[in-house]
């Protein structure tokens, strides 16, 4: 499990006539983390804030989470809170403002450290960061499936009356002053991702405003566990979260189960065999049936021990039926109730999902298309991060290339991935793939060239140079998988267990 990192983030807030406004930002699509997703400003916390000076008498750890709130809020919106030794906003320039800005944000091409230090800024002005102006909002941890985590301290910043707030390109690809109940409208319509303490503020702030009880509710979620991890992780309406701890490949530990709809509920993959992971999977269903929303059917993506391990479970507990594909049911060894095939439908509140047959990982994979909103459910189509193993004979790169060529002509806009985070630009992502399959072919049919006669594994060592040696043998199959291709096309030929070109 990936240790998270300190970081703070700044709720940016002002009232414009009578209503109440939140500035947010939309990180790019190509970040690791988050990208795509619509946050507030905000990252790490560097080992230089906790020097940076302070009005207040405060904690160094706190010292230096305030520090970064304000440089990060500098850095990605120019907005700049602090103050003189006398308590009051400082008068700077534009031009002085932007000079500043760029030398915190400049990064040293041989190094990749910013040349300025927030801390060494503020003392040769005369400036501090004032506690008073940071309101603390909350904490909350990214949960442990995450590839990369944080441990974010959430700050409530009026916006001083003096300052303007704007987005240089970056890291941030927008960046915009909104009503909360507007920006929640847009996540509702799965436009706008959203993270769960983002959400949560965004709620906070349109029923309650920055009032006592509002900062109060910020600092005491609901749903999150002894540890600051949100149990529920809706980065959609309609689109629940519940990952999983499976016996999966690496660098994956967890299958991402998936709960559609809002009153009748479907589930996707419920694949963990760990009683405990089903005990969490059972509690979130039982929360779910509580509030009116009844689990109706269990659908699995295909048919890997890590998707359907706990399909028999769920069902026995609650009564639900399982679904899947006809060849994913010839091999899933349990017990499945309807079969379903490419255009099966359900309506499932305001959303309408169309499975897709899009074989290729195996015979018989599904995906889940939102017909509204442009997400994908993507099962083992797509992964959060890397690429897909195509494992022969259920494997097949042919059907796969083809698979992923029909997901090219549709209307995507989120891949939700059984493996890894969320993917906001579905598109970039299939386009990413079709280039990396292509690349990958023509790299081993030149290997195969050069050597005349050789094994998929021989290939592995002069092809997936990327590669760990300890993936090595997986990466064999995927090699295997684009040689049956190949030979299929005419251009490889088999020779025992050894191929030639032709």
């Amino acid at each position: 499990m990936v240790a998270p990192q300190p970081s703070a983030s700044a709720i940016l807030w002002r009232r414009v006539n009578d209503h109440l406004e939140v500035f947010w930002v939309q990180r790019d699509a190509r970040l690791a983390f988050a990208g795509g997703f619509y946050a507030f400003p905000g990252g790490r916390v560097d080992a230089a804030d906790a020097n940076a000076p302070v009005l207040q008498t405060i904690a160094p750890e706190e010292t230096a989470h305030l520090s970064a709130c304000a440089r990060e809020l500098f850095e990605e919106t120019g907005v700049l809170c602090v103050r003189d030794a006398d308590g009051a906003r400082p008068s700077v320039s534009a031009d002085e403002r932007r000079a500043l800005r760029r030398d915190l944000t400049e990064r040293s091409p041989k190094s990749g450290e910013r040349p300025g230090r927030f801390a060494d800024l503020l003392r040769a002005r005369g400036l501090a960061v004032d506690a008073r102006d940071f309101a603390f909002a909350g904490r909350w941890i990214t949960p442990r499936f995450m590839p990369i985590r944080f441990d974010a301290r959430f700050y409530l910043v009026e916006c001083p009356a003096n300052e303007t707030a704007d987005v240089w390109e970056g890291e941030l690809t927008h960046g915009e002053w909104i009503r909360p109940e507007v920006a929640l409208a847009r996540w509702r319509a799965g436009t706008a991702l959203l993270h769960p303490p983002a959400r949560h503020c965004l709620e906070v702030l349109a029923e309650d405003g920055p009032t006592p009880r509002g900062l109060e509710r910020l600092r005491n979620p609901p749903d999150v566990d002894a540890e600051s991890v949100a149990k529920r992780i809706d980065f959609q309406q309609g689109v629940l979260l519940i990952p999983l701890r499976t016996p999966t490949l690496p660098p994956w530990t967890h299958t991402n189960a998936f709960l559609l709809g809002e009153d009748a509920l479907v589930l996707i993959d419920p694949g963990s065999p760990y009683p405990e992971e089903q005990a969490v999977l059972s509690g979130a269903l039982r929360a779910l049936a509580s509030e009116g929303r009844r689990l109706t059917e269990i659908l699995l993506t295909h048919w890997h021990h890590d998707h359907v391990a706990g399909a028999e479970t769920i069902a026995r507990e609650t009564g639900a039926r399982i679904v899947a594909h006809r060849e994913t049911a010839a091999r899933a060894g349990l017990r499945v109730d309807r079969l379903i095939d490419d255009g099966a439908s359900w309506s499932l509140g305001s959303h309408r999902w169309r499975a897709l047959y899009t074989p290729g990982h195996t015979r018989g994979d599904l995906c889940l298309l939102d017909e509204s909103s442009g997400a994908l459910l993507a099962g083992d189509t797509v992964a959060g991060m890397g690429t897909v193993v195509i494992d022969p004979p259920d494997g097949d790169m042919t059907d796969y290339v083809r698979s992923l060529e029909r997901l090219a002509t549709l209307q995507l806009r989120t891949i939700y991935p059984a493996h890894g985070p969320a993917i906001a630009d579905g598109p970039a992502k299939i386009a990413e793939y079709i280039r990396h399959r292509a690349d990958r072919e023509a790299q081993i049919a030149r290997a195969l060239a050069q050597r005349g006669r050789a094994t998929p594994a021989e290939l592995v060592a002069d092809v997936y140079t990327d590669v760990s040696p300890a993936l090595h043998p997986i990466a064999a199959r995927s090699v295997l998988a684009v040689l049956e291709k190949l030979e299929r096309a005419g251009k490889v030929r088999r020779a025992g267990s050894f191929f030639e070109s032709v």
